[in-house]
């Protein structure tokens, strides 16, 4: 065990409310509100299957907001394991002192610039010849905003806390109207209205690979765009420009490895939530993936698909290197000649 954990935990957390108390204003009121209302019942230990108090809710949120606004000028601080100080963005060393320990910690930028941090118990980890992925759980610091998954460096975080809850607010979301589209086709393959907590737990295990398959797509990636890349995109942030270089990149990495991989292994229910949870913007830049994904839902026909994802490699690659042009002759100054180069690249077929 760490020395004090439960101090390190402490800490941690605090580095996540002042983090918190400086972003958490960026979402619209309703992702907001479905997020504290999630925030709350990980922190007070509810179940999934449980009814959260209204009146309990209420007086947390107005509480944890009132903290926000004590924090929001205060700065992170450093971490303490076993005698020794780190910073809070030394993920590599820290992790160096904790990983024997069966614990596992992240602290990086996401996205819109956004300072994200997590402790949690490491499940396992895996070494690849040029990256290292960390599998944890049971998380005991964390932000309002809780990626599932996240690449830094050499390292590739996979959160399956994280990765279960995401997939309970998702079930929920689809829960209020329940249409019949790519959603529904990928909870039908898991019994949620017999055991929510058994089919929850299902699914996460099976999304794993694809958010595994996604980061490893988001490492070669990197790889092959460069330092440049991630210059340009920390110097555009909060920016529409920015928006779609992320969403280039994804499309790149999904290319690279999570479709092939999900196609190679055969896996319809992750098939099926990749369609589902495309974002409005990969949606208008990538609207072959709708026809070949209907065509394979027609026919069983997986071809125009794979024929699709190999265009995709090359075509996104060029995108992001037209991208990457611009910016270099121009900067910042130049988003929306950034933008024009994206959205006259979408890839049809």
């Amino acid at each position: 065990m760490v020395s004090h954990p439960e101090l390190l935990c402490t800490a941690v957390q605090k580095n996540c409310d002042i983090s918190d108390a400086r972003n958490a204003a960026n979402y619209t009121l309703c992702v907001y509100l479905l997020k504290m209302r999630e925030y709350f019942r990980w922190e007070n230990g509810y179940a999934f299957n449980e009814s959260l108090p209204k009146k309990e809710v209420g007086d947390w949120v107005q509480e944890r907001e009132n903290l926000w606004e004590s924090l929001e000028e205060e700065s992170f601080i450093p971490l303490s394991i076993d005698g020794k100080e780190f910073d809070p963005f030394d993920t590599e060393n820290i992790n160096k002192a904790l990983v024997p320990k069966r614990y596992v910690y992240s602290g990086g930028i996401g996205l819109r610039a956004t300072p994200n941090f997590f402790l949690a118990r490491l499940e396992s980890k895996e070494v690849y010849n040029d990256f290292t992925i960390y599998v944890s759980a049971d998380e005991c610091a964390r932000d309002l905003t809780a990626p599932p998954a996240m690449t830094q460096g050499k390292n590739v975080f996979i959160r399956k806390e994280s990765l279960c809850r995401l997939l309970w607010e998702k079930y929920q979301e689809w829960r209020w109207h329940k249409y019949e589209n790519a959603m529904a086709k990928a909870l039908s393959y898991y019994d949620f209205d017999k055991d929510i907590v058994r089919a929850l737990d299902q699914m996460t295990d099976n999304e794993l690979e694809a958010v595994a398959l996604h980061e490893i797509g988001e490492f070669i990636a990197s790889r092959e765009l460069g330092c440049g890349w991630r210059e340009m995109v920390v110097n555009l942030p909060r920016s529409r420009a920015e928006m779609m270089a992320r969403a280039v990149k994804d499309l790149l990495a999904d290319c690279f490895s999570t479709l092939p991989g999900l196609i190679e292994n055969y896996n319809p229910a992750s098939l099926h939530f990749y369609a589902a949870n495309l974002t409005a913007i990969r949606k208008e830049l990538f609207p072959g993936f709708q026809n070949a994904y209907q065509a394979w839902m027609d026919t069983g026909d997986l071809k125009p698909l794979k024929k699709l994802v190999a265009k995709g490699v090359q075509h996104w690659l060029c995108v992001a290197g037209d991208m990457l042009a611009c910016y270099e002759r121009q900067g910042d100054r130049g988003l929306q000649v950034l933008e024009k180069i994206v959205l006259e690249s979408s890839l049809e077929s």
